[in-house]
């Protein structure tokens, strides 16, 4: 007779035991499951068999409850008899497995330490290789820095004098190029004070100072006059550099040096070239100034007796005679104007430069009215802007504006000349230009027209000596400027020039004024 007459077939009751006992046999089906997997997974699991034994248990323990449901409307009391049966035999089994497994269950704690101990060894032992292959590659890296350090060391004794001395200025080390130079052999510099090669030339303080600003921690750069173990003197430009200690204090010394005994000489030898030039410059000007002011006595006598004789003899000789006085006269005079020039020239050289505050827009006035008769001649038209209050000496600068405007109206073309003079500030100095509407001068004479008796014309094309733009020259380099031409050939020049500003913070400007000079009619 089925369970369910048991139950009076009572709905509450029949169901209520048929859901248990389908929930609790689907869940005895469901475990035996995540045992075999996890086994699976795990081969290496303790104790397998004996899960799998649980598995087959608990797969019987859930067919029992499902008889159970079966048999609420069937009467299948064997089967049920048969798979509780089975179940009972399966409890025994896993019992029996338990009690011969008992010792070695009570060993799965000490064998759970064994397995952690044994993960940390293998965490440590791979500590250990990244730490190993850590310093693998520090080493090579520091090989590498050592290697780069030797070929900084190989380059820097190719080139450069080597020294490392401690505080107290004992030599520690030196490259061959300081034996070389030195002349010392290397033992017998090691443990000696670098006094060993002092010449004497420097004075006590110069080393005081540089070793007060080494044993500061600075670092020091200077040129040394060193004596060789022959006797022989060599200079070096020398760099010491400090190396600190812990504390920050310099715990030795390094000295690099470079040989300049060759420029030192050659600048010598230069500086003497130029006094001897300096020297015989003075002397040059010294004659040309005596010779042509003791020239200029005889020269007139010789001027005035030619002249004399041919207004004395003037009709009594013949034509061919007259020439040759004419010719005569005309090469006294000339001789008289160009010693005259050469007299300028020289004192130009000679005096020396009275620098004052000067107004510049007063010098060039001068030089306009010292030139009239010239401005009224040709209708030259003479513009001047604002021009600087300027450190220089009057006269002679007075001159260089006459010799500049003199030779604008000189060298005019078709039209009247117009000359304008302006000024503006180039850095420290004022840049003074003197501008007109000329002939111009060719691009490959402009380097050649401040040389003294450099002509670009003939003397029947254009009177003069070619003496008065070198003037100019020697008179403002004497100012401490510069002076140069921009010209194009038939569209006028531009002398400009250079002179120093004033040494003080306040500049001002002379008064704007326009000088115009007309031909009168």
């Amino acid at each position: 007779m089925p369970h369910g007459y048991c139950y009076l077939w009572n709905p509450w009751i029949t169901w209520l035991n048929v859901l248990s006992d389908a929930f609790i046999g689907a869940a005895y089906y469901c475990i035996p499951l995540i045992l075999v997997w996890a086994i699976r997974k795990n081969r290496h699991l303790l104790f397998g068999p004996i899960f799998l034994m649980f598995a087959a248990f608990i797969v019987a323990c859930g067919t029992t409850h499902v008889m159970e449901v079966w048999n609420v409307w069937h009467s299948s009391y064997l089967v049920a008899g048969i798979m509780k049966a089975g179940t009972a035999a399966v409890s025994i089994a896993v019992a029996g497995m338990l009690v011969s497994l008992g010792p070695q269950l009570g060993a799965v704690t000490g064998q759970a330490e064994l397995q952690r101990f044994n993960q940390r060894l293998q965490d440590e032992i791979e500590q250990r290789e990244r730490a190993v292959r850590a310093l693998q590659e520090s080493l090579a890296t520091s090989e590498h820095a050592l290697k780069e350090l030797a070929d900084q060391k190989f380059a820097l004794d190719q080139h450069a004098i080597v020294a490392v001395t401690d505080v107290q200025g004992t030599i520690t080390y030196v490259n061959e190029k300081f034996c070389s130079i030195s002349k010392y052999p290397k033992e017998e510099l090691i443990g000696k004070n670098h006094r060993i090669l002092n010449s004497g030339y420097h004075p006590q303080q110069f080393f005081r100072d540089m070793y007060r600003t080494i044993a500061s921690g600075g670092v020091w750069r200077g040129e040394i006059r060193n004596r060789a173990k022959d006797g022989s003197i060599y200079w070096v430009d020398t760099t010491i550099v400090p190396f600190l200690g812990e504390q920050g204090r310099p715990r030795q010394y390094v000295a690099i040096r470079a040989d300049i005994t060759d420029r030192k000489r050659a600048t010598e030898e230069l500086a003497r070239s130029v006094e001897e030039l300096k020297s015989s410059n003075q002397e040059l000007e010294q004659f040309a100034y005596v010779a042509s002011h003791d020239l200029q006595e005889p020269l007139r006598m010789v001027a005035a007796y030619t002249q004399l004789f041919a207004e004395r003899y003037r009709g009594k000789l013949d034509e061919q005679a007259e020439k040759y006085i004419g010719y005569a006269v005309d090469g006294a005079t000339r001789m008289q104007t160009l010693i005259q020039d050469l007299l300028r020239f020289s004192r130009a050289g000679r005096l020396q430069a009275d620098l004052k505050s000067t107004n510049s827009g007063w010098v060039v006035d001068q030089a306009i009215r010292q030139l009239t008769a010239a401005i009224h001649e040709s209708g030259a038209v003479i513009l001047r802007g604002e021009l600087p209050q300027i450190l220089a000496d009057e006269s002679h600068l007075i001159q260089v504006f006459q010799n500049l405007i003199a030779n604008a109206i000189k060298f005019r073309g078709s039209q009247p000349p117009k000359v304008e003079i302006t000024a503006q500030q180039d850095g420290d100095n004022w840049r003074f230009t003197v501008s007109d509407n000329g002939i111009g001068i060719a691009p490959q004479d402009l380097e050649n027209i401040f040389v003294i008796f450099r002509r670009l014309h003939t003397r029947q094309e254009y009177p003069g000596n070619g003496i008065g733009l070198s003037i100019c020259k020697k008179v403002i380099e004497r100012h401490g400027g510069h002076i140069w031409a921009e010209s194009t050939l038939g569209q006028g020049s531009k002398f400009k020039f250079t002179v120093p500003m004033l040494e003080r913070a306040e500049q001002f400007f002379c008064t704007k004024s326009e000088a115009t000079y007309a031909h009168a009619s």
